[in-house]
């Protein structure tokens, strides 16, 4: 396994990250424990979760992949050797199983909300704690066309540095040790930045953004921050819902699949995203290479990331996607990859 630091902290983190959204929907318990032995056993250290995991998120199992990690966590025990990651919704109004619709990135939320993971996970302080989108209106989760709020921008700042207040309690209490952003703009990350140095307040270490072959918007403007002001990208959906794996392609619906299970998973799957992945798939088979892994060393070698975060329903798949760790690509297929981005630029941000 490959390990990189944790943006500007001590810690080493494995460069695959075990994601856990399906567990609690997908997978079942049983499941999710043994992903984590794999995981495990393979030298992965970090695993990323979510306090509104499983996916797709409803009252029914609002929580239940934290809990699934907890249950895990006390029957194996070595959470010292463990480096976990968890996160805390914004501004929410549409779900409303989440403190009764009124989630916010203020002070009672992110209390309420780490207090409810820590008892989850069975563990005293989470390593990485996120803000799984920003409480802004703005651009994230695929949003193009970047529309003026009426609130003006100091309304934003006061917010960042509310939600940075509460977050330097939590560290300074031992509750977590470190902070992230998720699904954040170069705008916003700079806003925290400044503000944290400004008021002495903890700083970001990493930002955890969509990042694969159909979707590498973050290299446009949050690439530079990740090198100049250590804040590596954790890459999330590194395989675009499953599809760079090639088993959409023709319009195949594997049983049991995200995308046979939750047809409203589109990002992905539009038009020019749909031949991008054709030619993906063709240029991964020319070369004698297995497509998912393809796309998964790609995102593994890019300069600026911390981690990829994989997911899987099987072992089969899980083992797979770790097995991308060791391959490296060559010039031919790293000159193809830039052949098909010119064709099809960023057909799913």
């Amino acid at each position: 396994m490959i390990y990189n630091k944790l943006g500007n902290t001590n810690i080493d983190v494995s460069v695959i990250c075990l994601g856990s959204m399906t567990w609690g929907e997908q997978n079942t318990e049983a499941e999710g424990h043994a992903q984590l032995d794999m995981a495990m056993d393979h030298e992965i250290n970090f695993i990323d979760t979510a306090e509104m995991y499983s996916i797709p998120p409803r009252a029914e199992t609002y929580g239940s992949t934290e809990t699934i990690i907890g249950n895990w966590l006390h029957k194996r025990g070595g959470r010292d050797k463990l480096v976990i990651a968890s996160k805390v919704i914004g501004r929410a109004d549409w779900m409303s199983h989440v403190r009764n619709g009124n989630a916010r990135l203020d002070r009672a939320n992110i209390e309420a909300a780490v207090e409810a993971s820590l008892k989850r996970l069975q563990t005293d302080y989470i390593d990485l704690y996120q803000l799984h989108w920003p409480d802004r209106p703005t651009n994230f989760f695929g949003k193009l066309g970047y529309s003026y709020p009426e609130e003006s921008s100091d309304n934003d700042v006061a917010g960042i540095e509310e939600t940075l207040s509460v977050l330097n309690d939590l560290v300074n209490s031992g509750k977590i040790r470190h902070i992230g952003l998720s699904n954040e703009t170069p705008w916003g990350l700079h806003q925290f930045l400044r503000v944290a140095e400004q008021k002495g307040f903890p700083r970001i270490v990493s930002i955890q953004n969509p990042y694969n072959l159909l979707n590498r918007t973050f290299e446009i403007g949050l690439a530079e921050f990740a090198r100049h002001e250590q804040t590596g990208l954790l890459a999330y959906s590194p395989l675009g819902f499953g599809v760079l794996s090639g088993k959409y392609i023709g319009g195949a619906k594997p049983e049991g699949a995200r995308l046979t299970l939750f047809e409203n998973y589109a990002r992905y799957s539009r038009p020019n995203a749909v031949k991008a992945v054709e030619d993906y798939t063709a240029l991964a088979r020319d070369h004698g290479l297995d497509p998912s892994q393809m796309a998964l060393a790609y995102v593994n070698s890019r300069p600026f990331l911390t981690s990829t975060i994989i997911g899987a329903t099987s072992l089969e798949q899980l083992k797979i996607n770790i097995d991308s760790v060791d391959m490296v690509l060559g010039e031919e297929v790293l000159d193809g990859i830039e052949a098909i981005h010119q064709r099809y630029p960023n057909p799913s941000p």
